[in-house]
């Protein structure tokens, strides 16, 4: 497939691992978005729904159609309470199966830099949209080391281990994602960062919800010395001091971006 579905094929374990992430970020990327009521909303690469979730909760959509290109992660999704009120399939963002001008509002989370093709994906963006409408995403911003995983991955350098690339890095930062955005013709683009803080319970939370055995980084992970392992986890948690009740914080950024499709 376009995107890279392998990593996501356990839509429930990456919606423990994700999940927090995606609604906290969210629900500040839609407020800055200040999209209409009643709109038909298209959501590109729902994974399990969470951002799908927060349209249906928050934005009073029309209609609600989301895809992705996981087929586990889209039964996970249909499962849900929202799927009564969703349209969730599998797809291609490099192929939309809609007629051109179906949507008022096209957007993407957390999955522009997975695509492959990401000027073609946003020309269907663009094709799939009403005139005018509105199209927006947001990222990790891998280019600035600010995702959710970026401390683990100092900590796997620090035993000579070598780190799993972020797909799609170089087209993380504003620059970038506007440029992508420009290129394809669509106006009035805004951009913006959005920092995120997460609570854990403890290290062991932390360190079991961020290193799930199916990412690329859990792999890296399980594959060291039992040893080197222990490195690992010890250079991370001094770097995460506890608070008097034993929680800790962890900070992510993301990039988001929105504009007007063209005429």
């Amino acid at each position: 497939m376009a995107e890279d579905t392998q990593r996501f094929s356990d839509g429930t374990a990456y919606e423990q691992f994700m999940g927090r992430w995606t609604c906290a970020i969210g629900t500040i990327f839609l407020d800055w978005l200040a999209p209409p009521a009643d709109a038909r909303w298209l959501d590109i690469g729902c994974g399990t729904g969470v951002f799908t979730d927060l349209i249906v909760s928050t934005c009073s959509p029309a209609t609600v159609v989301a895809i992705d290109p996981s087929e586990p992660q889209i039964e996970v999704a249909r499962k849900k309470a929202i799927a009564q009120r969703v349209d969730f399939r599998v797809a291609d963002s490099q192929k939309l199966p809609f007629s051109d001008n179906t949507f008022d509002i096209v957007v993407s989370a957390l999955v522009i830099n997975f695509i492959s093709d990401r000027s073609q994906a946003l020309a269907e963006m663009c094709r799939v949209c009403h005139p005018h409408g509105l199209i927006a995403g947001y990222v990790w911003d891998f280019a600035a080391q600010r995702g959710p995983v970026e401390l683990i991955r100092h900590g796997l350098h620090q035993v000579g281990a070598k780190n799993p690339p972020h797909p799609g890095t170089e087209h993380s930062g504003l620059d970038a994602l506007t440029s992508l955005f420009a290129r394809a013709k669509l106006t009035e683009i805004g951009s913006r960062t959005i920092d995120v803080t997460m609570s854990f319970a403890d290290f062991n939370e932390f360190w079991v919800s961020q290193t799930p055995s199916y990412t690329p980084i859990g792999k890296r992970i399980a594959a060291l010395s039992e040893t080197d392992r222990e490195k690992v986890i010890d250079w991370v948690r001094a770097r995460l001091p506890a608070g008097p009740d034993g929680r800790i914080t962890y900070s992510a950024r993301a990039n988001a971006i929105k504009a007007l499709a063209p005429a």
